[in-house]
């Protein structure tokens, strides 16, 4: 009874939802637009579920000193300093604030903490991702085979293309590389996404339908 429930609540939600999709109703619509209001409110709880798991998780790796429990304690310091900020300096620096969020002449509401602590940090790990790129990139296109040897043929003229070097050698290469990206690749990458979208189905008329259990934790009623 205790997952009989909640497979019966998601069995009415999934087909309420996909009538509403094929039945543009005014009243099909009123449900659609109530619905995401209460999706919402969920969120609000499942965020404040998350932020309880964050504080349980790393106060334990920090009462316990475990290894890694100074990343804790800095994952404890901008959680907090951006919740406050964002509840009582706001997003907006020229909008009415709870709190005075400026020293000097420098505001630090909370766009200006995203901007210069986040952006940097996202930029710094991107920068450092594209070494291990280029490193798999050599292992990946060692020329084995046939198939292997295509790859890196069209990997070498999509990067020749896209750079000063390439137009400089030969004026064509930004068009043949921009013709691998828009024919084949685009070709192949919409075959993927197909095969995602069907498995997105199948798993969803499974869960909607009580065969796939996973959500409630698995197990039979």
């Amino acid at each position: 009874m205790k997952q009989a429930i909640p497979r019966l609540l998601c069995l009415i939600a999934g087909v309420a939802m996909i009538i509403q999709f094929f039945i543009p109703h005014h009243i099909s619509e009123t449900v659609f637009t109530e619905t995401l209001r209460w999706v919402r409110i969920i969120s609000a709880f499942a965020l404040v579920l998350g932020v309880r798991s964050i504080v349980f998780h790393h106060g334990t790796k920090i009462r316990r000193k475990m290894p890694g429990w100074g990343y804790s304690v800095v994952t404890f310091v901008g959680m907090v300093v951006m919740a406050v900020v964002g509840l009582f300096g706001g997003v907006d620096p020229n909008a009415s604030k709870l709190l005075p969020t400026s020293i000097g002449g420098f505001d630090f509401h909370m766009q200006t903490l995203y901007s210069n602590l986040m952006v940097p940090l996202g930029a710094t790990m991107f920068a450092t991702l594209a070494f291990y790129m280029a490193s798999a990139a050599y292992r990946a296109f060692r020329a084995r085979n046939k198939e292997a040897t295509l790859l890196l043929i069209a990997a070498f003229v999509v990067m020749i293309g896209m750079v000063p070097v390439g137009t400089a050698i030969w004026s064509k290469f930004p068009d043949v590389a921009q013709w691998l990206l828009n024919v084949p690749s685009m070709a192949a990458k919409r075959g993927v996404l197909f095969g995602v979208a069907l498995g997105i189905i199948a798993t969803s008329l499974k869960i909607i339908l009580g065969i796939e259990r996973g959500w409630l934790g698995g197990g039979k009623s």
